[in-house]
């Protein structure tokens, strides 16, 4: 984390899981969201999926219980729920690209306030990580972000425009930081939570674009 201060990822993953509606089929993807399935988030049910074909797990296995063969997109080892299903790759891809998953949660290096999000390419690098990221963001119904405010660096990662090869163009309909919770309005940032012990002035420090703030802004909720 590139500040002292803010939310730990596990907390970013738990909000923003608490934005998932019942029955939803959810495609978590690699990194800081495959997180969202450790999430307790009571009697809602909720089908997670997974671009290699795990589809319906649960959370990550815990040390000592691990299948080797049951993996989430990260190679992550997860557990699996009653009902699951292991299906080839193209058929999880099938799933994607017929427009079934209701919400894939990303990572990316950067969210524009218009809606861009930028998360295959690097500044400066000579080749990227074209992937599932591509199908996900131009078939799910939504797609959220997570991702930490500002680079390691100190740099802002929500931005007025992308800097870097854009992913896919004004899909972002949600933002989790270790700062808050946003929406990109088009030539802003609506916050609409901030996290416990930060003031708003330093969310609009580390945002390279403008953050607008309702009359009431409640503190990032951490249990549903």
């Amino acid at each position: 984390m590139s500040g002292t201060k803010g939310l730990s990822r596990q907390q970013i993953a738990d909000r923003l899981a608490f934005e998932f509606q019942d029955g939803w089929i959810v495609n978590l993807g690699v990194g800081m969201p495959t997180l969202c399935s450790n999430t307790d988030i009571g009697d809602t049910q909720i089908i997670y999926h997974s671009e290699n074909g795990v589809i319906g797990y649960g959370p990550l296995a815990e040390p000592g219980k691990e299948d080797p063969h049951l993996v989430n997109a990260g190679g992550q080892n997860v557990t699996l729920r009653p009902g699951a299903a292991i299906v080839h790759h193209a058929d999880s891809f099938a799933i994607i690209r017929s427009g079934k998953i209701d919400v894939t949660v990303l990572g990316a290096y950067e969210v524009a306030c218009n809606g861009d999000f930028a998360n295959w390419k690097m500044a400066g690098a000579k080749g990227g990580g074209i992937g599932g990221a591509m199908d996900l963001a131009a078939c799910a119904k939504r797609v959220f972000v997570i991702m930490e405010h500002t680079t390691r660096s100190g740099g802002p990662r929500l931005i007025a425009r992308c800097n870097i090869p854009v992913t896919a163009r004004g899909v972002v309909t949600r933002v989790a930081t270790n700062l808050g919770l946003f929406e990109p309005l088009g030539e802003a940032f609506l916050m609409h939570e901030i996290a416990p012990g930060i003031t708003v002035e330093e969310v609009r420090a580390q945002t390279g674009a403008e953050v607008r703030v309702p009359d009431r802004l409640p503190t990032f909720r951490l249990a549903r």
